[in-house]
């Protein structure tokens, strides 16, 4: 087995603690799509879909903001999300 140096063991460190959070956001963010699609497919009521739409949004925006997606695509998501829920 080779020896690292102390940067690049560092920075598995670093790469290891930085991949769990992302997945982490990822993770709130498909969860929290997958309640307001649930929702939409059960007929909940209308106020209970904007509660989850609500929610879905913010973690939406909370990923983009962290970089774990790209802006871009969290418009998108966005956009097909409420393009759902409205329907």
């Amino acid at each position: 087995m080779e020896k690292k140096n102390k940067s690049a063991e560092k920075r598995v460190r670093q790469s290891f603690l930085r991949r769990e959070k992302n997945r982490a956001y990822k993770t709130r963010m498909k969860n929290a799509i997958k309640k307001v699609l649930a929702a939409v497919q059960t007929e909940e009521s209308s106020e209970k879909i904007e509660e989850l739409l609500k929610q879905a949004i913010a973690a939406i925006d909370k990923a983009a903001s962290k970089g774990v997606i790209h802006k871009n695509q969290a418009a998108r998501r966005k956009s097909r999300l409420m393009k759902v829920a409205k329907a």
